[in-house]
């Protein structure tokens, strides 16, 4: 040790007098420097606050609903009381044969309780949903006259509801009791929407997910068919659409998605975005993405439950209102409008 000691003060020198001996310790960061970017970095990554675009009295037409489970979850969850759900397929059978949970998420909004086993059979052990087919077409014209009656009610309140949708961290607990007007149609085409389901103004008209279905790789043909499903779409609803209202599409991230320029699409048919909030299914307990085709089957025809799960992909919800019912800027501005992000 001694003879190393001695190597190092040949190589350096002996110190001078009345010099000290330098003495060298671990870098420790200041506290600026080890916590304020710290601090920045977590600002920077804080996730979105979650935006509810409804409330629960407002009068909802949910569009190619698929499983139902997001209706069945806006209800449950949120007490939402009228609601008119939609979907594609033309009866309960053939909703059935695609989504073997879908019984009950339909029960829900029935206004029914959960059945354990999710189905109802007959005595031949087969599926029967004879209920629903009854309960679709019972009690239409009152429902619609209800509704009718409650309208200039409705604009009363207008100005108090502008848009007053919710940013929640979590979901609303389930309320107390109230009238329930919920309603499921079937063979709903989102390109011609009847009369009949289009006479009601509605105060939120939401299509989530859309899209043409297939297989095709051709993403330019893809790309003009969904564009033609969302022209056609947002031109049959506008006449449903209350003052005030709201047309609300929620699209997967990144490309394909936004070659379909859904902001174009609306402007042409006389909408205008007003705000884009992130969609966070966590938001909707019991919500899962359907695939338009249906659920994953193996060769044998049975549903494996596999296949990629939509709900983990990021996706975006834009709000689209009539020019004149847009909050011009410099006044009072909802106040869940401080998240939103046009840039995207």
């Amino acid at each position: 040790m001694g003879g190393k000691r001695r190597k190092l003060l040949q190589l350096h020198g002996p110190p001078r007098a009345g010099s000290r001996v330098q003495k060298f310790s671990r870098h420790k960061p200041s506290q600026s420097s080890a916590n304020g970017p710290a601090k920045k970095h977590k600002q920077e990554h804080r996730p979105e606050k979650p935006t509810i675009p409804f409330e629960p009295h407002h009068r909802i037409l949910l569009i190619g609903e698929g499983d139902l489970s997001f209706s069945a979850s806006i209800i449950e969850h949120h007490g939402c009381t009228n609601v008119t759900a939609t979907v594609l397929e033309k009866d309960a059978a053939e909703l059935l044969d695609k989504y073997p949970h879908v019984a009950n998420n339909a029960a829900v909004i029935r206004g029914e309780k959960r059945k354990p086993n999710g189905t109802e059979k007959d005595a031949n052990g087969k599926p029967t949903h004879k209920r629903e087919g009854d309960e679709e077409v019972e009690g239409d014209d009152d429902a619609e006259d209800a509704s009718n009656d409650n309208d200039d009610d409705q604009d009363d309140d207008d100005q108090e509801d502008e848009d007053d949708d919710n940013d929640a961290d979590s979901p609303k607990p389930n309320r107390k009791a109230a009238p329930r007007n919920n309603k499921l149609f079937y063979n709903i085409d989102a390109t011609k929407l009847p009369a009949s389901l289009t006479r009601t103004p509605y105060d939120r008209i939401i299509f989530n997910f859309p899209h043409v279905g297939g297989k095709s790789t051709d993403v330019n043909r893809q790309v003009r068919h969904n564009q033609s499903l969302l022209v056609a779409f947002f031109q049959r609803a506008l006449p449903a659409l209350a003052r005030r209202g709201a047309i609300i599409i929620t699209l997967f991230e990144g490309e394909p998605y936004t070659l379909w320029n859904v902001r174009d699409l609306a402007r042409h048919a006389g909408l205008h975005v007003e705000r884009s909030f992130l969609f966070q299914p966590a938001v909707y307990p019991g919500y899962r993405h359907a695939r338009t085709l249906g659920v994953v089957r193996n060769a044998e025809g049975k549903a494996t439950g596999g296949g990629w799960k939509g709900e983990e992909r990021a996706a975006r919800s834009y709000v689209f209102k009539r020019k004149e019912d847009i909050i011009p800027e410099g006044k009072k501005r909802p106040r869940d409008d401080s998240s939103d992000d046009e840039g995207n």
